[in-house]
């Protein structure tokens, strides 16, 4: 399915552009405009052309924050024209100096806001109904706009610097914020956005996941030709459970599913997929390649290379399976908008990390690629998923990455450690779910790597492994918060690992966000 095929379905709504200039919150302004019920999209600044506009007829632009400096050499720009078009714009952070740059105004390096800051609106405007004469926001940025074009007026300021914190076009609508309403450190900062793309853009609140199943079913059904038949992997998770069913209302018994068992998984999770898919009418064929997976893995550190070996042998796996029946010329994937980003996908993102649905594919792959459900978010593939029927363990298990624990082994992957790691998932899993956690939390799981740590068991010295125990809130996977869990839950996992694995000495939990951390180690 190609990249213009993909967007179709979602372009029927009103539609807010976002303007990507490399900002770590471009992804969480396009969500926050979808719990608006309204379309987002997110295009790169070099992407923009009026060919480009006249294809998607956005109703509204959102200009997002970005590292670089509108004075900076290549600092990234859009054309002067975007802004005479007619179409309401709100530039945030970087793209509220841009703005002001481009009209004729001056940007300045200052001291800096970082954090909670408090602003002081000076002039009443649509953008800021619901808000009151003092509000807190988050701020992120170093430059300011230290002076408005005459085509701009100032509306709000912040209390501590005096820097100009929002201001609007006199004639147009036109708008630039310095704080980010994205975020959830702005308290009102969604009433902002919802002031802006329902009641100044008139943008029609049309957006529902749960009417989009018709439509991606029939994109798959125009894309897929007839005769071919599709190969879908199934890992027992959401994405690729929502993704099987989609492929499956379109060409029916036409899917051919797989469930590959590279060693990698969890505890009890081969009985526990196969049950929850036979309950969704999905029947796969299993294929236990532990031993295949395993032995290529021997003495593998790097991360990255483990990633690229686990995808590779998985689509030889799935050639394997093509060449007993030539019609399966597809290969289904369950890949999201996080995975296309993190793997670097999308022009201009730095690769964090390959994910097998996207970055790990080798080159030398045959196969035709349908991905249903590419430009969605976890929390809207759940929603699909309970339109479709989906029980509720499939739609909130937590995501399992492909590579399985492969990435959750620092170092090379040895059976001892696949041992600890798989029981102290376990443990950890078990315990939050008998605190009623397990659904209030995005992903939670144990690492064990190299490093030792000398103990004490039985009155004798003991030296053995740390196992990390990461446990995170999230609402898309892109940015994340460690779990505040109790101390008593804290305090039962630490005593299970350490008591039923013979192996660990030291239990640690990981508190570092996402950024700086990713949410699994590597």
């Amino acid at each position: 399915m190609s990249s213009e095929e993909s967007w179709k379905p979602y372009r029927e709504h009103d539609t807010v552009l976002v303007i990507n200039f490399g900002g770590q919150y471009t992804h969480l302004i396009a969500r926050r405009i979808r719990e608006l019920n309204v379309y987002s999209e997110i295009v790169h600044y070099f992407q923009l052309s009026k060919e480009l506009l006249s294809e998607i007829k956005p109703k509204a632009l959102i200009l997002s924050g970005g590292p670089r400096s509108v004075y900076s050499e290549n600092a990234p720009k859009i054309p002067m024209w975007l802004l005479d078009v007619g179409l309401p714009i709100l530039g945030i952070c970087y793209g509220h100096q841009l703005i002001a740059s481009m009209l004729g105004g001056e940007v300045r390096r200052g001291k800096g806001e970082y954090g909670r800051v408090t602003i002081r609106i000076v002039k009443r405007d649509p953008l800021f109904r619901e808000w009151g004469e003092q509000e807190l926001v988050w701020m992120s940025h170093a430059d300011y706009v230290a002076k408005l074009p005459p085509e701009l007026e100032e509306l709000a300021v912040s209390e501590d610097t005096g820097y100009i914190a929002a201001f609007r076009h006199r004639s147009k609508p036109i708008y630039g914020v310095q704080f980010h309403p994205e975020v959830v450190h702005t308290p009102r900062g969604k009433i902002l956005l919802k002031n802006f793309v329902i009641d100044i853009a008139g943008c029609r609140p049309t957006w529902r996941i749960e009417n989009l199943v018709d439509k991606l079913v029939e994109e798959v059904r125009r894309t897929v030709p007839d005769g071919d038949k599709v190969l879908c992997a199934v890992s027992g998770g959401i994405d690729s459970t929502v993704t099987a069913l989609i492929v499956k209302k379109a060409v029916g018994n036409r899917l051919v599913t797989v469930f590959v068992n590279h060693g990698l998984l969890r505890e009890g999770e081969v009985e526990e997929v196969l049950s929850n898919l036979r309950k969704v009418g999905i029947e796969p064929m299993y294929i236990d390649a532990s031993q295949r997976f395993l032995s290529k893995l021997v003495g593998v550190e790097d991360p990255e290379e483990k990633r690229r070996i686990i995808g590779e042998e998985f689509v030889r796996i799935f050639e394997e399976i093509a060449d007993r029946d030539p019609t399966i010329k597809w290969l289904a994937q369950g890949t999201t908008y996080p995975d296309v980003i993190e793997s670097g996908a999308v022009p201009g993102a730095d690769r964090i990390k390959s994910h097998h649905n996207v970055g790990g594919l080798p080159r030398f792959t045959r196969f035709r690629i349908v991905e249903p459900i590419r430009y969605l978010y976890k929390d809207e593939v759940r929603k699909l998923g309970l339109a479709l029927g989906v029980p509720e363990e499939i739609v909130w298990r937590h995501p399992f990455p492909g590579p399985g624990l492969a990435v959750r082994i620092i170092g090379a992957i040895t059976e001892e450690k696949l041992e600890i790691v798989r029981k102290a998932s376990k443990i950890v899993e078990d315990e939050l779910r008998k605190a009623n956690i397990y659904k209030k939390v995005w992903q939670a799981f144990a690492v064990v790597g190299n490093d030792k740590w000398v103990g004490v068991k039985g009155d004798a010295r003991a030296e053995g492994y740390i196992v990390i125990v990461r446990i995170v809130e999230s609402e898309d996977g892109m940015t994340a918060d460690w779990a505040r869990v109790p101390y008593e839950v804290l305090d039962r996992i630490a005593r299970r690992i350490t008591s039923e694995i013979p192996q660990v000495t030291m239990v640690t939990y990981a508190v570092t966000t996402k950024p700086p951390a990713t949410i699994e180690p590597c």
